[in-house]
């Protein structure tokens, strides 16, 4: 499974053939650098270790430093790894997103949903609340309603749909076509919507 991290950009639409508007996201993706390759003799299983966006080296740890100089590349904010790595690659190799993805092809993108703190059930769950404001109902228009019965069994079921935090989840959105791909900018353009918010970290995988 190849891939590459990314920071999206954000959404726009791009024209088909027939002229219908494609929603779709632009994601920078890349250049990532190899930072280690793993192998079964020595670490137990294979894998490949790419990092991407360069930081400070005032804001890395020592044993950071010195990983990142065996690569003999800048000190990385985002490191991931990718197991059964389809292309043969050697350590501080650059990759960039024409070495990855063309156009048509088919990626799952991974990342981070926005948070959006406390919600109740109509935003968290899609109820779609009581009913109607008649009947002395001022304020029960978003309420749960009954969650349990009284005297059996006397509680609440664990897992019953209620109000509480929502978002920040770690989601994969599968099977998104890629669009364009601008090798120059290292710059790729997926179909539909990517979790996370502007500027975040997504992970791309063919």
């Amino acid at each position: 499974m190849s891939g590459l991290i990314g920071k999206k950009i954000g959404m726009t639409s791009l024209y088909n053939a027939d002229g219908q508007a494609l929603a779709c996201t632009v994601i920078q993706a890349g250049p990532c650098v190899v930072t280690q390759v793993k192998t079964d003799d020595n670490d137990g299983y294979s894998a490949i270790q790419i990092g991407f966006d360069d930081k400070k080296e005032k804001n890395t740890t020592n044993p950071l430093i010195g990983h990142f100089k065996k690569a003999s590349t800048a000190p990385k904010r985002k490191v991931v790894e990718f197991k059964k790595f389809t292309t043969d690659v050697t350590l501080g190799q650059v990759l960039e997103v024409a070495d990855i993805f063309q156009e048509g092809n088919f990626v799952d993108v991974v990342g981070t949903v926005k948070g959006r703190g406390f919600q109740g059930v109509v935003k968290r769950h899609n109820f779609a609340g009581v009913g109607g404001q008649t009947h002395g109902q001022h304020n029960r228009g978003r309420a749960p309603g009954s969650i349990g019965a009284c005297s059996f069994p006397s509680r609440v079921f664990k897992g019953i749909r209620m109000g509480g935090r929502m978002g920040g989840n770690r989601v994969k959105v599968q099977n998104l076509r890629v669009l364009k791909v601008y090798p120059e900018q290292n710059v790729i353009v997926i179909s539909g919507s990517v979790p996370g918010s502007k500027n975040s970290y997504v992970l791309i995988e063919k």
